[in-house]
């Protein structure tokens, strides 16, 4: 028994001493650093503010073929909207069209004749709304914004209910996002992209530098064994991870008014458990290449390329093919965001969280032991 405390206590100071040495050579290199904590939040300030899917501005034309008092209030209604902007008013739809053919506009709203008196009499009174569907996106949120504009510019009267039935009126509300921005769509999904390629890149960096120098030559020479040079090389990593962390997490919540209403202990075992499963798969990409350059370009095509397109980032993975969403679900980034998404904006915790828990766990683990076995003691 007393040898096995002894062996331990060795392994640990053959780990420490590791641990010491990586952390020593992050300090004098101030590269790694701002990799680590500059990086982070110089991207997420870029993606959070250039990547969006809130569209404001955009411009329309008008048509008034009524004329009336209630036609102009409608255009301006339309002209008082922060997400629409009255470019023109026209006389003719043909005119509207030679504007969205130019870009001028990506809509005309038409307003035809009589459109007043039949609102008056409490008939069906009907604006045309011709949109640009060129792009997609942008023509589905135009509709949608003109037609919220138009629901409160229209004084539409008040159906009138069948004798003995009453009316139905239905009341909606949207949970964990009332407002729909996208900011709180994007900013968890670009922490996990952020950290996952620094992570990656950060480790992938590291044996990798060590073959190229000669160095691990020397490191073959000590009794230090595969299992403690993988965790003594992380663990300076790991810490300086859990700070880049704390300022994306800090930078989102600050600028981009993210809220954190779930459990804190179970966002840090999701970024723990993320960041150990990143951390060991750049450590693997530097092993198996052996060279800073070739590290650097697997390490970037494994982490950003597969987490913009198959972690549910941007495309639901619901809507992928089959075998796509077989990868997704292997892949750490999926289930760190969508913890992210469940903790940060639903309040969730461990109960809710858990098989995402549980994945990001056996990705780490498994990312471990390969990269150790992966490690050998010898020159090729």
């Amino acid at each position: 028994m007393t040898g096995f405390w002894t062996s331990l206590v060795h392994a640990l100071l053959r780990v420490g001493a590791m641990a010491a040495k990586e952390a020593a050579h992050i300090r004098r290199d101030p590269q790694t650093l701002a990799m680590a904590l500059v990086m982070p939040v110089g991207l997420l300030l870029l993606f959070g503010y250039g990547v969006t899917f809130d569209l404001e501005h955009l411009p329309v034309v008008t048509v008034d073929y009524d004329h009336t008092s209630v036609s102009r209030s409608i255009v301006r209604s339309f002209a008082a909207s922060r997400d629409l902007v009255v470019a023109s008013e026209l006389e003719s739809v043909a005119q509207g069209d030679a504007f969205m053919r130019t870009g001028k506009a990506v809509a005309v709203v038409v307003i035809p004749e009589g459109f007043s008196r039949s609102l008056a009499r409490g008939e069906r009174a009907e604006l045309q709304l011709v949109v640009d569907g060129a792009d997609a996106s942008t023509a589905m949120q135009t509709i949608n914004k003109a037609d919220a504009i138009a629901g409160t510019a229209i004084p539409i009267p008040k159906a009138t209910p069948v004798a003995g039935i009453p009316r139905l009126v239905a009341d909606s509300w949207t949970l964990y996002n009332p407002a729909g921005r996208s900011a709180l769509l994007l900013v968890p999904g670009l922490i996990a992209l952020i950290l996952a390629m620094v992570c990656v890149l950060l480790t992938a960096l590291t044996v990798a530098r060590e073959w190229e120098r000669g160095s691990m030559e020397q490191l073959f020479t000590t009794p230090i064994r595969r299992g403690e040079l993988i965790l003594g090389k992380l663990l300076p990593y790991i810490v300086l991870g859990c700070l880049a962390v704390l300022l994306v997490l800090a930078v989102g919540a600050w600028v981009f008014d993210v809220p954190i209403r779930g459990s804190l202990f179970a966002l840090a075992t999701a970024s723990l458990l993320f960041l150990i499963g990143m951390l060991a798969q750049g450590l693997f990409v530097s092993v198996a290449t052996k060279n800073q350059m070739v590290a650097t370009q697997v390490g970037t095509l494994t982490s950003m390329l597969p987490i913009q397109l198959l972690s549910g980032f941007v495309f639901p993975v619901a809507n992928m093919p089959r075998p796509l969403q077989v990868i997704a679900q292997i892949m750490p980034a999926t289930h760190f965001i969508a913890s992210l998404r469940g903790i940060l904006l639903r309040g969730n915790g461990f109960t809710e969280q858990w098989p995402h828990m549980l994945a990001l766990f056996a990705f780490a683990l498994v990312m471990v032991l390969i990269t150790s076995a992966k490690f050998r003691r010898r020159l090729d």
